[in-house]
């Protein structure tokens, strides 16, 4: 008997010290209307007992939508895995009936044609945004909350935010790895919760949930806008000009909790304002400090981090005149964590991030006609605003290519960026609302007032897109691109009995040669360069310029150019016809000069050891790009796999040093089976090191004026 009670306070000890009442998060909130359930109420569980998956909290954000008249929810995309992204808009039902009305006269400050004064009187916009990173899950859990205490609180408090606000909860920007992770801590939970930090509960496998489905860093993401989290995003946000963003954060479990000001700027020119960073970041930081002290936690300022790159959830909103809010607690990874002071539970970190939420709204609302003014400034600024270059736009535009030229007239148009066509260029003029992401997507910085960055120092999107690109110190607009789609025209490929050539040097050529490949058809590459008479009069080809020979293939010539047309349809690609094999200049299609290309079976090593970000980007680019598949080959499983079947190996960064000398030779011995082994980075160097190629890494001379490049404060 003594041992069954024993055990039984065991047990209770355990349940009380992980169970988080609704006392805990909210008890100053009251009183809550007792028709909309809590979280506990609708999962079956306090908030911080378990991590809640992304299905679940869009179910309760629903059903607060759908019992509420102070909610109403948006589905603004899907994830690569099919889950929805969604936002729940909270405000008063007066409001929320009058929403269209707010937001034309929202927008109205946003405007540089018009100068609207009054600041006071449109509720202020909110964006509270969670959960970027999925294995930093407290955010979204303090979504579920803060969700709840704006629809169902009756304080005087709460109704006063909801008069003067719309509040847009995004409660999972990265539901992909936020499920990957939730999956993962909830199945090493024991009842009885372990802190021990060397717990499998704590320590995610590879790829772990930071990241997306394709393993990449959303919150790296904005400027980019790879993902379709991003683009749903970014259409979303420039739909809307929210005047305050957030972007939670979790950070090393013996740290503490952030929030901003961050450290200073690391660029000598930063493109945003110093009112941003200085003065609305020293308004707010108040206002985060009194509720932490309020619950006595502890938490730093202007210590690290920083925005200088624009592609951050925490930096991005702030080209668009919006006060964008880094915060970063320590994580407890999982329920309860070992730390230097103690241990930390899920629930305690979720309670600093709802608070956090809560006094961001307090904020916002009680300082909204000077974040009104201050984004109605920010893009009046941004058609009087000289830059120190002189330049007044940039022209840019790849004359050999059309699909390149596509996808970066795409991508400027993403982030509302105006482009206009030019002759046979492409001019961006920086005299317009969005002047500061012109700057963002052409410019290059080499001098720093901080030679230490938290992580991007230096960008430039056009070159990104191997754009080239020269800024003008006077030019004409020309016409106004509004649909990308009408820049493809490339002639109609017309049938062949003899041959069809693909320009490689375009941008979607290697998408269409696997298409027909993959359909069976036979394809060789030139190694030289010739000029050739098609059906379109006489064109110079480069190198690698893919020639079908319609006599080669195993197909009746009609349905050889069905495969063609199809292609060409599909991609959108300069494919000609030809109706000999005599080249005006150059070699003849007939020559040994040209020889055929394997079909492409590639294959990746991935796992522990192995740089997901660079895994994930060699994968996405072929699944979705060029929409060939690649074998994903777990590392520690090499023994038992032969090449054999592939063509193609690709090793990134990462340490592979768990590859025997058995494993190195069985690489050593396929490659020189005539095979392509592609390494990236480290994997290069590993490679080198282990003898496997006859080559020796060079060595990067050492800039003896690398410290003149940073300018001191």
């Amino acid at each position: 008997m003594q041992f069954l009670k024993k055990i039984t306070v065991l047990v209770l000890f355990f349940t009380v010290f992980n169970s988080f009442s609704q006392e805990y998060f909210f008890k100053d909130k009251n009183p809550f209307n007792p028709k909309i359930p809590s979280p506990e109420e609708f999962l079956g569980y306090a908030i911080g007992e378990q991590h809640t998956r992304h299905d679940q909290i869009v179910s309760y954000l629903y059903k607060l939508a759908e019992i509420s008249d102070r909610a109403e929810i948006e589905v603004y995309g899907q994830t690569h895995e099919r889950r929805k992204l969604v936002i729940l808009r909270v405000s008063t039902p007066e409001n929320l009936s009058n929403l269209e009305d707010i937001k034309k006269q929202h927008l109205q400050f946003v405007d540089p044609a018009i100068t609207p004064k009054n600041y006071d009187d449109v509720p202020i916009f909110i964006q509270l945004a969670y959960n970027v990173h999925g294995n930093e899950p407290s955010g979204s859990e303090a979504a579920l909350l803060t969700a709840y205490t704006l629809v169902a609180s009756n304080s005087s408090e709460i109704q006063n935010y909801l008069n003067n606000s719309v509040v847009f909860i995004d409660p999972t920007i990265n539901p992909d790895g936020r499920d990957r992770h939730t999956q993962w801590a909830n199945q090493y939970k024991a009842i009885s919760l372990v802190s021990d930090n060397a717990d499998a509960e704590h320590n995610e496998m590879w790829p772990r949930g930071r990241t997306n489905h394709y393993w990449f860093d959303l919150n790296r993401d904005w400027l980019l806008a790879v993902n379709p989290e991003s683009e749903g995003k970014l259409k979303w946000y420039h739909d809307w000009y929210p005047n305050v963003v957030t972007d939670f954060h979790e950070m090393g479990t013996n740290s503490n909790f952030f929030f901003e000001p961050m450290k200073a700027i690391g660029s000598k020119d930063p493109i945003m304002p110093k009112e941003n960073y200085e003065d609305l970041n020293n308004l707010f930081a108040p206002y985060f400090a009194k509720t932490m002290d309020e619950i006595g936690s502890l938490y730093f300022t202007k210590e690290a981090f920083d925005g200088t790159y624009p592609g951050y959830g925490s930096s991005y909103p702030d080209l668009q005149g919006a006060l964008a809010l880094l915060f970063e607690q320590a994580s407890s990874r999982g329920h309860l964590q070992d730390t230097d002071y103690g241990t930390i539970s899920f629930g305690f970190t979720i309670r600093n991030q709802y608070r956090s939420s809560i006094a961001t709204v307090k904020a916002a609302v009680e300082n909204k006609a000077v974040l009104r003014k201050y984004q109605q400034d920010f893009f009046k600024s941004a058609v009087t605003k000289k830059t120190a270059s002189g330049f007044v736009g940039y022209e840019f535009g790849d004359d050999h290519d059309q699909n390149r030229n596509k996808a970066f007239v795409d991508f400027l148009m993403k982030h509302k960026i105006k482009v206009y066509e030019k002759g046979a260029k492409f001019y961006v003029p920086l005299k317009q609302q969005q002047h500061r992401m012109v700057q963002t997507m052409f410019e290059t910085y080499s001098q720093y007032t901080d030679s230490v960055f938290y992580d991007a120092s230096a960008w430039s999107v056009s070159n990104f897109y191997n754009m080239k690109s020269k800024g003008l110190k006077s030019a004409r607009l020309g016409k106004q691109i509004t649909a990308a789609t009408k820049l493809i025209n490339n002639p109609i490929v017309i049938k062949s009995d003899y041959a069809y050539i693909l320009d490689w040097d375009d941008y979607n050529a290697p998408a269409a040669l696997h298409y027909m490949q993959k359909r069976g058809l036979k394809a060789s590459a030139a190694f030289k360069k010739f000029s050739a008479n098609t059906t379109n009069g006489t064109k110079d080809f480069n190198y690698g310029t893919v020639m079908i020979p319609v006599s080669k293939q195993q197909k009746p010539s009609e349905a050889v150019y069905e495969i063609i047309r199809q292609a060409q349809q599909k991609f959108r690609v300069p494919m000609y016809a030809t109706n000999t094999g005599f080249s005006i200049k150059g070699i003849d299609l007939g020559s040994n000069n040209f020889r055929k290309i394997k079909e492409v079976k590639a294959a990746m090593f991935i796992g522990n050891g192995v740089s997901s970000y660079e895994a994930g980007e060699v994968w996405h680019l072929l699944d979705t790009r060029v929409e060939m598949p690649i074998t994903k080959l777990q590392l520690h499983n090499f023994n038992r796999i032969s090449l054999d079947k592939y063509t193609t190996l690709v090793m990134v960064s990462g340490n592979y040093g768990q590859l025997d000398s058995i494993q190195r030779k069985k690489i050593k011995d396929w490659t020189s089976r005539g095979n392509t082994l592609i390494t990236i980075g480290s994997a290069s160097k590993w490679l080198i090191s282990k003898k496997l190629v006859k080559e020796s890494l060079t060595k990067k001379p050492k800039d003896k004026n690398i410290l003149d490049k940073s300018v001191n404060r």
